[in-house]
């Protein structure tokens, strides 16, 4: 389990950065406890296109909302490859404001309509960003089960493809009860494509809740190396701190206070880099 200090550092993260895989950790901090899974009657009869797209309007322009409202008419009374154009459109929109929960529904609708690998996977990479900031714990949960169900629907039409073998992995690991499954999925990724950034992100963290500090700052490593960002400086050094290496995590520090864009975070860092340095 994981100290009281570490959990302060992770729920920080969460706040203040919107970390992309914030649930995971969350997930992993509560290891002892099962996670509970929607089954996929009850996922669907609570969350829909129609539902999900009414909240996301909510903190949309109204004009643009209205622009959406026309599209969804639209969709309603097509059919054939005139209704896949109008949900591509649709999931266009959506995308442009950045909402991704209706782009996963869209896409499951496409997918139903047409059964497509490239369907599939969007719907699975949309619901998993959609529940990676979400604050509703029970909408979360849902929208976690249903990346599950496309990234395996699309793994059986590409059962090689490298990104349906991430999302899913990762999804497992936030919302199983046996997230090792997602965890062997990662391992068998980054084993195939050493440098994959999403893979080394999701078994660094893990890495990092297992005490595996060592592995943590290996996989951080790749993905700063790859793809450098506040959060992945931010554990890097974290993973440094923890084994007592003291220079190394006051640079990593450094480099995520020179991206983070919050100046909250920013001075946390310099907290952190003001002990490191006694």
């Amino acid at each position: 389990m994981l100290d009281a200090k570490q959990i302060v550092v992770i729920v920080f993260i969460v706040t203040l950065m919107g970390v992309l895989l914030a649930r995971p950790i969350k997930g992993l901090v509560d290891g002892e406890k099962e996670t509970t899974t929607a089954s996929s009657n009850s996922t669907e009869s609570m969350y829909n296109l129609k539902n999900v797209s009414d909240i996301a309007k909510q903190s949309i322009n109204s004009s643009l909302a209205q622009d959406i409202a026309e599209i969804e008419d639209k969709v309603e009374e097509a059919t054939g490859e005139e209704k896949i154009s109008l949900l591509q459109e649709l999931a266009n929109k959506w995308d442009d404001v950045a909402k991704d929960a209706p782009q996963g529904f869209i896409y499951t609708e496409m997918a139903k309509i047409t059964p497509k690998f490239d369907y599939w996977l969007k719907a699975g990479d949309s619901y998993r960003a959609a529940y990676t900031n979400l604050q509703d714990t029970v909408m979360a949960t849902a929208l976690n089960q249903l990346a599950i169900q496309s990234y395996e629907k699309s793994l059986e039409l590409d059962a090689n493809s490298l990104s349906a073998k991430t999302g899913l992995g990762a999804a497992l690991v936030t919302g199983s009860n046996n997230p090792m499954s997602g965890i062997a999925l990662l391992q068998e990724v980054v084993k195939t494509e050493p440098k994959n950034i999403e893979a080394n992100r999701t078994l660094g963290l893990f890495s990092l809740q297992s005490q595996q500090y060592d592995k943590a700052i290996e996989r951080f490593k790749t993905v700063v190396e790859m793809q450098p960002d506040a959060e992945s400086y931010f554990y890097l050094a974290t993973g440094y701190e923890k084994i007592g290496l003291k220079t190394e995590a006051i640079t990593a520090f450094q480099k995520s206070k020179e991206m983070a864009a919050d100046p909250t975070l920013s001075q946390y860092i310099d907290r952190q880099i003001e002990a490191l340095s006694k």
